[in-house]
């Protein structure tokens, strides 16, 4: 009876020393490693990748896609998951997902045909019209996560006249701006060109203030 117990207890302390011995191991010591070399090494991407405006101001992450209020911003992709934010001002994410709906699902057709009504009522100005074949397929239909950030360079320069006219300035600028956004392939092969509506908006905000 008495070595029962005394084996009793001494597996119950060896489990214990080695439940402490992990905590602090998996628990303490490899978080902090993990944490530390990533601030060192990757200090943008570990904290989020935000993004700063002009005044220093983080204003949201280059990952994550944004709506804006106001015509004179360039706009993202359609989603109901994005938060709003005027480029500095109450930024909330809502939810993350596609419609999940199929190509003939009356629901969407819909919803596609009336978004591109509005791209070419908002986006046509005078002495410039947009026509339906100028809209491209990101301009009427969300990403698969519903947050994109990013949208083609043909949707942002189908914007540059509107957002011209609204901020009053030369359209030649807001096309040099869209241009210096406007990143190539990965490796010069992978994914597609691709513009980051953040950081332009944040630097259209700073040239709309010089004008």
């Amino acid at each position: 009876m008495n070595n029962s117990v005394a084996n009793t207890t001494r597996l119950l302390w060896a489990g214990l020393r080695a439940l402490l011995v992990l905590t602090v191991l998996t628990g303490v010591i490899y978080p902090l490693a993990v944490t530390g070399v990533a601030q060192a090494a990757f200090n943008d991407k570990a904290n989020g990748s935000e993004i700063k405006d002009h005044e220093g101001k983080v204003v949201g992450s280059k990952l994550i896609g944004q709506t804006y209020k106001g015509l004179q911003w360039f706009q993202p992709r359609p989603s109901n998951g994005l938060g709003e934010n005027s480029v500095n001002t109450q930024y909330q994410l809502i939810l993350s997902g596609a419609t999940n709906l199929s190509g003939d699902n009356k629901e969407l057709i819909k919803s596609v045909k009336d978004a591109k009504a509005a791209v070419i009522k908002d986006n046509s100005t005078p002495g410039h019209q947009v026509k339906p074949s100028d809209v491209p397929a990101d301009a009427v239909t969300s990403s698969g996560s519903g947050l994109d950030p990013h949208i083609s360079p043909e949707y942002a320069e189908l914007q540059v006249h509107r957002v011209a006219a609204k901020n009053h300035l030369p359209v030649g600028e807001v096309e040099k701006l869209v241009h210096e956004h406007t990143d190539g392939r990965i490796l010069g092969f992978m994914g597609e060109p691709r513009v980051n509506v953040l950081e332009l908006n944040i630097d259209l905000k700073e040239l709309a203030a010089k004008g």
